[in-house]
């Protein structure tokens, strides 16, 4: 018997078992964090998304947000984005905290979760997804 039985392959819009039949479009039925679906991960790669997970929640209300109760939400980044300037900020943030790692404070593991959380920015700003209203009502 083969110590890993299934073996998964990405592709631009599926992430489908080879020995499955059906495919899963991520995009109709997105995968939760919070769930375990893969019991294969051997990297930790569960424990990771959960850090993640807990990294960018403790960004909100950080002290980077409006003060007002009425935009005790609103992050600098959303100003950006309403000059269309957030994605090349997400990206320059990758490489700003990429590069410093190892250097400023060790192999700080902060500065991973920085750079993941730019790329996730910046899939969102880049359009691989979209949300309608981006959660910022206030600016209709």
């Amino acid at each position: 018997m083969d110590q890993y039985p299934h073996n998964y392959e990405y592709g631009s819009e599926y992430l489908f078992s080879i020995n499955a039949t059906d495919m899963i479009d991520i995009e109709k039925n997105p995968l939760s964090m919070t769930e375990p679906t893969n019991h294969l991960w051997k990297y930790n790669e569960d424990k990771i998304l959960k850090d993640v997970e807990d990294y960018v929640t403790s960004t909100y209300h950080g002290h980077y947000c409006g003060d007002e109760e009425d935009y005790d939400d609103i992050q600098t980044i959303d100003l950006m984005a309403a000059k269309k300037l957030a994605a090349g900020f997400c990206q320059a943030n990758i490489l700003k905290y990429g590069s410093r790692y190892g250097d400023k404070d060790g192999r700080n593991k902060r500065d991973l979760m920085k750079v993941i959380h730019y790329a996730m920015l910046l899939l969102h700003f880049d359009r691989h997804y979209s949300r309608t209203n981006n959660g910022l009502t206030e600016f209709r």
